[in-house]
């Protein structure tokens, strides 16, 4: 398949990576200004780059932007980042570029943990009186997707090691299950609890406060550190699994960790931003179309450019339909889907 490197200019190999890295990062760096100018009450970027150097002329403006749109710019960047960079592990590890996050169960079961909370939570917090407070939500759907992958890993290693379509098949499994079950809690919800979860389940930022961007950070970017250093083993995974174990990598023991510590990045920004889709699936595979297979580009490349694609949207979501704003989710489903169904028709066709 004909990639978008053909169509870059001439690029030594050697020089590839950081020529693609460093735009990819100067973008982001345009998106993170843009997303701190732009909302209800616009900022000048002057204004903007006094603010983050602390020397900001107006009060009004640098409170916005400390207090409120910096925060929820920088937890856009997280879950951008975890958001891709799963999908990119996954598309690797799998050696599908239609693989994203939800395939192996890690949204759906944090959807299950989250409707649980919604609906059950009266009864919960009377239980547990310590967690009856705003964290008790993005702590379950963090718990419901790392139970998700736990299960995934068990199912697949009943009889043995775990083959790759085993995964596939148990994380399918899972999905339905983790659907019926928050089916089930949907059903049985109050018109004011289906009303939380529907907007939940869309997506948005509109948590990103300082305590939220803590709070994810670092799983967030202790997932991607592991993730990253396994981009060498990844790119030996794309000649087969046993070609792989024969140059000397790890192939179980690397499924486990890649999918435990994807699982654990988009637990996290699932937890406090809610289901946004397609951002898993089409950043990993534009930037595969960019960059080729090498995945010491692919990985952080598909982070930065998955924080761009996030702030990007946001930033659009808060000044469409302003002094309202549009939840995440729509947007990023609005522009994925045309481009997936573009990739699947692409794919459909003879070479």
């Amino acid at each position: 398949m004909t990639d978008l490197a053909a169509y870059l200019p001439r690029v030594p190999r050697a020089a590839r990576r950081p020529v693609i890295l460093g735009g990819l990062a100067a973008l982001l760096a345009i998106a993170f200004v843009l997303a701190l100018a732009t909302g209800a009450a616009p900022i000048a970027f002057s204004e903007v780059l006094r603010a983050l150097a602390g020397m900001a002329a107006d009060p009004r403006d640098a409170a916005i932007i400390q207090s409120i749109r910096l925060p929820r710019a920088l937890l856009a960047v997280i879950a951008g980042m975890a958001l891709a960079g799963a999908g990119a592990a996954f598309q690797g590890l799998f050696r599908n570029p239609l693989a994203d996050p939800s395939l192996i169960g890690v949204s759906g079961g944090a959807a299950l943990g989250a409707v649980a909370v919604i609906v059950l939570g009266s009864f919960l917090v009377g239980v547990l009186p310590f967690l009856a407070s705003p964290w008790l939500l993005p702590m379950a759907a963090f718990a419901g997707g790392l139970a998700a992958t736990f299960a995934i890993q068990g199912l697949a290693q009943m009889r043995g090691e775990a083959a790759t379509a085993t995964l596939l098949l148990a994380g399918i499994a899972i999905n339905a299950l983790t659907g019926a079950l928050t089916g089930l809690l949907v059903y049985v919800s109050t018109d004011t609890q289906l009303r939380d979860f529907t907007f939940w389940s869309m997506g948005s930022l509109a948590s990103g406060g300082w305590r939220a961007v803590t709070a994810a950070a670092l799983p967030v970017l202790l997932a991607l550190g592991i993730i990253l250093s396994r981009a060498r083993a990844l790119d030996a995974m794309l000649l087969g699994e046993r070609e792989a174990l024969h140059l000397g990598v790890p192939v179980q023991r690397l499924k486990h960790v890649v999918m435990i510590t994807a699982a654990l990045a988009v637990s996290s920004a699932v937890a406090f931003c809610g289901i946004i889709a397609f951002a898993g699936v089409v950043v990993p595979h534009v930037v595969r179309l960019m960059a080729g297979p090498d995945h010491r580009i692919v990985l952080p490349g598909s982070m930065l450019a998955g924080a761009t694609l996030l702030l990007a949207a946001d930033s659009f979501a808060r000044v469409v339909v302003a002094p309202a704003e549009l939840p995440i989710g729509l947007v990023t489903a609005a522009l994925g889907s045309p481009f997936f169904l573009w990739l699947l028709i692409r794919r459909g066709r003879p070479a």
